[in-house]
């Protein structure tokens, strides 16, 4: 068994854990996701995400915090901006650290060579993203900057407006949903307010979690961003990008995608799924879409009901996306370290568990290969220069 898993939020994780003076790192990590037990689980490469959100990204920063300028590892000025473009340069040195620190057994993916040359060495791949496009600010040099720094894949958006596109959550709704939701928590559990206050609560969440922007595409700037990156050699990645940026990504692109962590919405209708014409395209196009382990993103359940994720769920996506698409659309992108623990898939030594739990659905040792490792490996040698 080789395993590729195309996102987690690993770096992000131990980055904050760090700051707080918690222990932990790359090698050994109480999280989900460590060098140790991607080894044990015969990971080929882990997708690793610098992970940036927007919302927040300009607050006052802590003046012990690691601080890089793009071109340095030198401090900055204390009373310097801080701002989206210089969390992902921390994030970038922290993630150069690791890769220093951890030489024996991991090596970066710059080329598609490195893949099989990493292997011979007896090491695991890893492939640096960025999960957030609007670090760029909509700069094409940040962009190839990123590239510079080995960035191989970017999520176009996360759950904000910026400046390549719009997410597929309306922003718009997310104050009303905060605002019913807290309504309904503070009320004394049990009594009829309480359930009056859960119903209401539950609409506007699922009007939230419902409905896809189908209007809201790449921007302009957006366009070039994404045409960059494909004569660069960076694999754009719709997930969490709304349903029009997802055909305007299609259409601006010629060589294959990715939809790094997103499951089927026929299955779960949370808008961050694909739809079954999505699949369809992507398949179409070459790309790949990765499972994505979030048992909300698998089965929603009603508030207030605990939703812990099931193997089950996981095979009935894996079930119908290559009903759909074929085989050769599915990967996986487990979402490690950026999602609540999954009760039987809690981390990265659970891969071995999912191989079992989709043969005995039906899948072949031909077809596990391919979703594990081989569906993505291909786009990988189609992409990367």
């Amino acid at each position: 068994m080789k395993v590729i898993d195309m996102h987690c939020d690993t770096l992000s994780v131990l980055l904050e854990k760090r700051k707080k003076g918690a222990g932990g790192n790359l090698r050994c990590n109480s999280g989900q996701v460590d060098l140790q037990r991607l080894r044990k689980s015969h990971y080929l490469i882990q997708n690793f995400a610098m992970f940036v959100v927007l919302e927040g990204a300009g607050d006052p920063r802590n003046p012990q915090d690691p601080m890089v300028s793009q071109d340095s590892k030198a401090p900055q000025d204390p009373k310097a901006p801080w701002g989206p473009w210089e969390k992902v340069c921390e994030l970038y040195r922290y993630y150069q650290e690791e890769l220093d620190r951890n030489r024996d057994i991991l090596a970066p993916v710059l080329k598609f060579s490195d893949i099989a040359e990493n292997e011979a060495a007896g090491k695991l791949s890893s492939l640096l993203t960025v999960e957030e496009g609007g670090v760029c600010g909509g700069e094409i040099e940040k962009l190839r900057r990123l590239y510079q720094m080995g960035v191989r894949m970017m999520t176009l958006t996360w759950n904000f407006d910026n400046e390549i596109g719009h997410p597929n959550y309306d922003t718009g709704q997310k104050a009303l949903m905060k605002q019913s939701m807290g309504d309904w928590k503070n009320c004394p559990p049990g009594t009829p307010e309480w359930e009056e206050k859960r119903r209401a609560a539950q609409a506007v969440l699922d009007s939230y979690l419902h409905t896809p922007n189908l209007m809201g595409g790449l921007t302009e700037k957006g366009r070039e961003m994404v045409e960059e990156m494909e004569a660069l050699g960076m694999i754009p990645d719709v997930s969490h990008l709304s349903d029009a940026g997802f055909y305007d990504v299609l259409e601006t692109t010629k060589k294959p995608f990715v939809a790094s962590h997103s499951n089927a919405r026929a299955v779960c209708p949370c808008v961050r799924n694909m739809t079954d014409d999505m699949i369809r395209k992507l398949a179409q196009r070459g790309g790949v879409m990765g499972l994505n382990f979030c048992a909300d993103f698998l089965e929603e359940k009603p508030l207030g009901e605990n939703n812990p994720g099931t193997i089950e769920a996981v095979v009935r996506h894996a079930g119908y996306i290559a009903n759909v698409g074929g085989i050769e659309v599915l990967g996986l992108g487990s979402d490690f370290d950026g999602i609540d623990m999954h009760a039987e898939l809690p981390g990265a030594q659970s891969m071995e568990r999912l191989w079992d739990a989709l043969h005995r659905a039906g899948f072949s040792q031909d077809a596990l290969d391919r979703i594990f490792y081989g569906n993505v490996l291909r786009v990988y040698r189609d992409t990367l220069k």
